[in-house]
C-alpha cells in the first residue's frame, strides 16, 4: 500500500537531542510542563538533575527562549575547550574545588554587570544619570575587555589569566591592582588570596549596582543564569569533579551575595552528581529536583508530538487504535511500548520513531503489530548499546557483564548471577585491574540496579531504580531484566526464576572475548565509577600533583633555566611505581617537593607561586598517606 497519503507519512515524534527539537519547533510547540519545570521556573529549585534524556536541556531550552520568564536570561553551555580551560585552572594556596568556584564566580559577576549595564541604560534614567555603582560596571567591564559579548571559551580565558596573574582592574571599586608585589600583606601573597580579594571587589561591585538601581523595588524580575551540558566537559577525573563542585559552590555563594537578583539553575546529569562527594553536598538536598517521568506523562508527550506533526486534533483513540494498534501481543500499545523503554522522553521519542520508520519502510500507511514488534527488536539493541555507552566512563566493564544474562529466561535468581560471575571475574580483574576491591557480585549487581538494567523482586512486584528509594540489597534474590533489554539479549522466556542456563552459551564458553553478540563491540577502558584501590588511588595522587606543578611552572617568574630543571625533576620523579611500592613512592615524590621548594627559596625564589605549591602539594600528599581520600583538591594553604 501507498503510504504517502498516510498519517505515517506525516507522523513525527521529534528529534533526539533537545537543541534541534527546539530549532524544529516541536519542542517549542510540544514542550511538558513538568514539576521540574515548573520548580525551577518559579525559583523554588536551582538544581534540576536527572540522567541522560531525562529533559534536562528541554528545561532550559525553555526558560532561555520560551518566552515564558518575564525576565533577562543567560545561558551557559560549556564546550570541550571552555571546559578545558576550567579543569585546568588552579591558584596556589586553595583547592582544586575553590580556585574553579572562583573562575564560575568571576563568569557569573561579568554576566550580572553585563545585564546591569545594559539594564540601567534600557530601562531606568539614562547613561548621563546612571548612579555611579552602575557607571563602575560600565568602566570595568570596558577596562577588562568584557564589554561586548564574546565566546565563552575567550571570556573564561580571560578571567583565569586574570585572577591567575592578579591582573584584573578593579580600581574603579576603590581597590588596587597591584596586589601581587612585595610590599602586598601577607594574607594576599598567594595566588588564590590575591584572586579572591579582586574578585570580592568585583561581586561588591555589582551588589552596589543593584542596591543603587533598586531592581528590587521597582519589581523588575532577576538575572536568569542557566548551566546545561557538562556532561560534555566531563571526564571522571579529579579536575572534573572539582569543575562541577566548584559550580555548585559558585552558584551558592551568588544566592548570597545578590541576593533575588540573580538566580542560577544548574542542569545536572545525575551520574555525575551522584559521583560528588564533598563536605558541603548536604547544603544543596533542598536545592535539588530530580526529574521523574510517569507512564502516563510519556504517553501525553506522544499524544501531543503527534498532533502538532499531524496538525490535527487526534484524539487518544485515534492514535492508540487507528494510527499504531490497539495492542501489540494483547497488551494495550500505550502500555506495551512504555513498559519497554527507560522512562524518559528521550526514549519514548527514539522508540516511536523506530516504529514509524519500519512502517513507512515497508509502505504502511499506519503502523501494524509486526511494525512495532520488528521495532521493538531495533529499538532493544540500541537500548543496550547506548546503555553501555552512557555509563561507560563509569563502568567500562557493562557489555561484559550484559552476556551472562543472555538467553534462557529474563528471571535468574541471585546465586545463579554469583556462579555466572565468578566464571568472567578473573578475567574482569585482568582487565580493570585497578578496581579489583569492588568488582565482586554485589557491586555489580548494585550498578546493575542503579542504572536501570535489573529490577529485583520484593513483595510480589518487580521495583526498578527511580521507582523504590531502597538500593540493591543483600537479600534481593530473585533479578530481572528490564523489559527494554529483553529481546537484545535474547532472554523473553518466562520460565520459573530458578536460574536454569537456558539453551545459551555455559559459563566456560563466557570467559573469552565476549565477541558472539553483535552488541559487544570494543570500546576503551576508562576510569570507572567505582573507587579505586587504594594502593592505585595513591599513585595517582602523585600524577595530579605533577599535572597540577606543571602548569604552575608554565606561568611562573622562574629563570628559563630552572624552568627546564624543575620540568626535569619533576618528570624523573613521576616514574610510575608498582603497586606495592605505592606509600615509598608517594613519600619519595612527597620529599622530592620539599627538597625542590627549599633549592629554590634559596636562589630566591621564595614568594613564586610554584615554590609555594610544592611545598603546598608535598603536605597534599602527606595527607594521603594518613587515609584522606584526595579529590585532586591540591592545597589548602592559605600561603
Amino acid at each position: 500500500m501507498d503510504q504517502r497519503g498516510g498519517p505515517v507519512h506525516h507522523l513525527f515524534f521529534g528529534r533526539d537531542d533537545a537543541e534541534h527539537d527546539y530549532a524544529d519547533g516541536l519542542l517549542r510547540q510540544g514542550f511538558q510542563q513538568t514539576l521540574a519545570y515548573e520548580a525551577a521556573l518559579a525559583g523554588r529549585k536551582s538544581l534540576v538533575i536527572g540522567r541522560k534524556g531525562s529533559g534536562k536541556s528541554a528545561i532550559c531550552a525553555q526558560l532561555a527562549h520560551g518566552q515564558v520568564y518575564s525576565g533577562p536570561t543567560t545561558q551557559i553551555a560549556p564546550d570541550n575547550a571552555a571546559g578545558d580551560v576550567i579543569r585546568r585552572f588552579d591558584l596556589q594556596g586553595v583547592t582544586s574545588d575553590t580556585a574553579k568556584s572562583l573562575i564560575w564566580r568571576y563568569l557569573f559577576a561579568v554576566q550580572a554587570a553585563r545585564h546591569l549595564v545594559r539594564h540601567s541604560g534600557e530601562d531606568h534614567r539614562g547613561w548621563f544619570r546612571i548612579p555611579p555603582a552602575a557607571r563602575a560596571l560600565r568602566d570595568f567591564l570596558h577596562a577588562n575587555g568584557e564589554d561586548a559579548d564574546a565566546r565563552l571559551t575567550d571570556l573564561i580565558s580571560r578571567g583565569a589569566g586574570r585572577l591567575q596573574s592578579a591582573a584584573l582592574s578593579v580600581k574603579m571599586f576603590g581597590v588596587e591592582a597591584s596586589v601581587q608585589t612585595g610590599e602586598a600583606p601577607a594574607e594576599t601573597r598567594s595566588e588564590g588570596a590575591r584572586a579572591m580579594r579582586q574578585l570580592d571587589a568585583l561581586e561588591t561591585g555589582v551588589r552596589s549596582a543593584l542596591t543603587a538601581l533598586e531592581c528590587a523595588e521597582a519589581g523588575h524580575p532577576p538575572l536568569l543564569v542557566l548551566v546545561d551540558q557538562l556532561e560534555l566537559v566531563w571526564q571522571a577525573d579529579p579536575d572534573s569533579h572539582a569543575l562541577v563542585t566548584g559550580l555548585l559552590m559558585a552558584a551558592k555563594h551568588a544566592a548570597r551575595m545578590y541576593g533575588s537578583a540573580v538566580r542560577c539553575v544548574l542542569f545536572i546529569r545525575s551520574d555525575i552528581y551522584d559521583t560528588l562527594n564533598f563536605s558541603d553536598k548536604d547544603k544543596f538536598r533542598s536545592d535539588e529536583m530530580h526529574i521523574a517521568w510517569t507512564p502516563e506523562a510519556l504517553h501525553d508527550v506522544a499524544l501531543t508530538r503527534a498532533r502538532i506533526s499531524l496538525g490535527r486534533q487526534l484524539s487518544d483513540a485515534a492514535l492508540w487504535g487507528e494510527i499504531f494498534p490497539a495492542t501489540v501481543c494483547g497488551v494495550l500499545t500505550p502500555d506495551y511500548l512504555t513498559e519497554r523503554c527507560l522512562p524518559r522522553p528521550r526514549d519514548a521519542i527514539q522508540y516511536l520513531t523506530r516504529c514509524r520508520d519500519v512502517a513507512s519502510a515497508r509502505g504502511h500507511a499506519t503502523i501494524h503489530e509486526a511494525d512495532v514488534l520488528t521495532a521493538t527488536q531495533q529499538f532493544s539493541l540500541l537500548k543496550l548499546d547506548d546503555l553501555a555507552r552512557e555509563y561507560n566512563v563509569g563502568f567500562p566493564f557493562l557489555r561484559q557483564v550484559f552476556v551472562l544474562f543472555e538467553y534462557g529466561s529474563f528471571r535468574m535468581r541471585r546465586d545463579t548471577f554469583n556462579e555466572r560471575f565468578a566464571a568472567v571475574r578473573d578475567s574482569l580483574h585482568d582487565n580493570f585491574d585497578d578496581y579489583t576491591e569492588l568488582l565482586n557480585e554485589q557491586s555489580v549487581l548494585e550498578v546493575l540496579f542503579a542504572i536501570g538494567f535489573l529490577g529485583v523482586g520484593r513483595d510480589d512486584e518487580v521495583v526498578y531504580a527511580g521507582t523504590t528509594v531502597l538500593p540493591m540489597q543483600p537479600g534481593d534474590d530473585e533479578l530481572h531484566v528490564h523489559p527494554c533489554f529483553r529481546p537484545a539479549l535474547h532472554c523473553e522466556g518466562t520460565g520459573p526464576a530458578s536460574g536454569l542456563p537456558g539453551p545459551g552459551p555455559s559459563p566456560d564458553a563466557l570467559v573469552p572475548s565476549y565477541s558472539h553478540t553483535s552488541f559487544l563491540r570494543s570500546v576503551a577502558a576508562t576510569d570507572v565509577g567505582f573507587i579505586p584501590d587504594r594502593e592505585v588511588r595513591l599513585l595517582d595522587e602523585v600524577r595530579y600533583a605533577a599535572d597540577r606543578l606543571l602548569r604552575h611552572l608554565d606561568r611562573s617568574g622562574l629563570s628559563a633555566d630552572l624552568r627546564v630543571q624543575v620540568r626535569r625533576d619533576l618528570e624523573s620523579g613521576l616514574e610510575r611505581r608498582s603497586r606495592s611500592a605505592a606509600r615509598v613512592h608517594v613519600r619519595t615524590f612527597a620529599s622530592l617537593l620539599t627538597e625542590m621548594s627549599g633549592r629554590l627559596e634559596a636562589a630566591g625564589y621564595g614568594r613564586e607561586p610554584v615554590t609555594l605549591r610544592l611545598a603546598d602539594e608535598a603536605r597534599t600528599l602527606e595527607r594521603a598517606l594518613g587515609g584522606s581520600s584526595s579529590g585532586g583538591g591540591g592545597s589548602d594553604s592559605s600561603g
